[in-house]
């Protein structure tokens, strides 16, 4: 059995097959494991990759009780961001907080929308009817498919719903509110109502930072992976997957060779098949993964803070320069960035200042298409400009919200669409990978199980994006090859 990618799917399908028996073998192009769980490390301060927060992780909540299976429960330190807001989301004119417990959500958001009670009640009694009909979030098996009656659904229509309920004193509406956050998502205008209930109940059930960062469960999935007996190579870019006699064949970037009679592809599909000959895979199926549409990008400021000057926020702060959160991904010139998140990282509980703060926002890939055949390192000085000159005027909407950063940063990394393609494979510097589409869910879904027997997919692209998300498709994965009866009764036994 051979791993590509070493990202959560890919490391969590290690771990489920190696403890089956089977033998695996995890190759990876990149000097480290671990994908978007990884930190890195400059001026001192320990900066998250990927995972700035994530949901549901508190006891019988769905991604522990799928995490307690893995023996992560045990050995991960984590922060529980503000019940009364985990998200804050602000625009000019009002800031709202998003909190957790559905009763406490709606008790926290009354106050701004004093005649929204019934609103509200309906918004948070969709999302859980929603949840329900996805029997894999809730560790049961699929029956009868109603999760198809949402996966067809606009998250933008049904949120809109809610336009009416107004914030009088800025005249923003509670449709804008409960959309503030999705740049976990994507924002696009196109996303189907199952992603936004899915990934909202999430986090309003708990949210959660981990305390030195998420390298940690890459850490300890690879030290359980290699303890069942697996292998994992790192600097094993695949160049190339063929197959015969029902033996696949990896060939990589360092000329080495890996055979196996079952293959998981953890990275994005299109790069996948990129590596195919056309007598493994059919073209129509070739034609409708490589024509799909990829979620927008992201340019990111990583930011390292004096000692002592900025106070911890124990909750992440969204903030959109219109009410219309959904127009935002598209934004060029003078009218970008629309948004922003700020979200710092956690060194220890009852932290007082944070060490370090991370900017987030939107960015079309197009705007770095001059530099679409350089590297890492190779791109020269008006690159150089043009990423200056965005973290400049980033950084200005920032400050307007976040007077006392400007004084407490003493280093900033910047990362723009190429560094984020360069670094996952994601074409574009996808964000989410494959944009999900509610017009049409079944073209932009991918199955783990392919036509090709004995090769599938796992990761963000074949369930959902996030850490929720990434373990469900990677157990749905895995229950293809094993049964997935019998893997979620262990799963739940444990």
């Amino acid at each position: 059995m051979v791993i590509i990618g070493s990202g959560l799917g890919g490391l969590l399908c290690g771990n489920i097959l190696s403890r089956e028996g089977f033998s695996v073998c995890i190759l990876e192009k990149q000097s480290r494991y671990g994908g978007n769980l990884q930190t890195f490390r400059r001026g001192g301060h320990t900066f998250e990759t990927g995972v700035h927060y994530t949901g549901s992780l508190g006891p019988g909540q769905t991604l522990h009780r799928y995490w307690k299976y893995f023996g992560l429960m045990e050995a991960l330190q984590l922060q529980q961001l503000d019940s009364d807001g985990f998200d804050i989301i602000g625009f000019p004119g009002g800031e709202f907080p998003l909190a957790q417990g559905f009763d406490n959500f709606i008790r926290q958001l009354l106050p701004f929308f004093p005649g929204g009670f019934d609103s509200l009640t309906k918004y948070t009694t969709r999302i859980r009817e929603v949840v329900n009909a996805f029997p894999l979030y809730n560790l049961e098996l699929p029956d009868g498919h109603k999760e198809h009656h949402y996966t067809g659904q606009s998250a933008v229509e049904f949120l809109n719903g809610f336009s009416r309920i107004m914030y009088s004193s800025g005249g923003i509406p509670l449709s804008s509110v409960l959309a503030g956050n999705n740049y976990l998502f994507g924002g696009d205008p196109v996303t189907p109502l199952h992603m936004t209930a899915l990934i909202s109940h999430s986090f309003i059930s708990g949210a959660f930072r981990f305390i030195g960062g998420s390298t940690r469960i890459a850490d300890l999935l690879v030290q359980k992976i290699q303890q069942a007996g697996g292998t994992i190579h790192t600097r094993q870019h695949v160049t190339a997957i063929s197959r015969s006699n029902d033996i696949f064949t990896l060939s990589t970037a360092s000329g080495e060779i890996f055979m196996a009679d079952r293959v998981i592809s953890g990275i994005h599909p299109a790069a996948t098949l990129s590596m195919m000959p056309t007598e493994i895979i059919r073209p129509a199926y070739e034609r409708r993964i490589t024509g799909l549409k990829n979620t927008v990008s992201s340019f990111i400021l990583y930011l390292s803070l004096k000692p002592g000057l900025f106070p911890y926020p124990n909750y992440n702060y969204y903030f959109h320069e219109t009410h219309d959160p959904w127009n935002e991904t598209g934004f060029r010139g003078e009218q970008w960035p629309g948004m922003f998140l700020l979200t710092t990282g956690c060194t220890q509980p009852g932290q007082e200042f944070a060490e370090t703060a991370t900017i987030l926002t939107y960015m079309q890939y197009d705007e770095t298409e001059p530099w679409h055949h350089t590297s890492s390192g190779d791109r020269g000085a008006a690159y150089l400009d043009f990423r200056q000159q965005k973290a400049e005027r980033l950084l200005q909407l920032v400050f307007r919200r976040f007077t006392g950063l400007k004084n407490a940063i003493s280093g900033m990394e910047i990362s723009t669409p190429l560094t984020y393609r360069d670094y996952t494979g994601d074409p574009e510097g996808s964000l989410y990978g494959i944009q999900k589409n509610f017009h049409e869910p079944m073209l932009t879904s991918v199955m783990p199980r392919t036509k090709v027997p004995g090769f599938y997919f796992t990761g963000q692209n074949t369930n959902l994006h996030g850490l929720p998300g990434v373990t469900i498709g990677a157990v749905a994965t895995c229950g293809e090859i094993t049964g997935l009866e019998y893997l979620l009764k262990k799963i739940k036994n444990a």
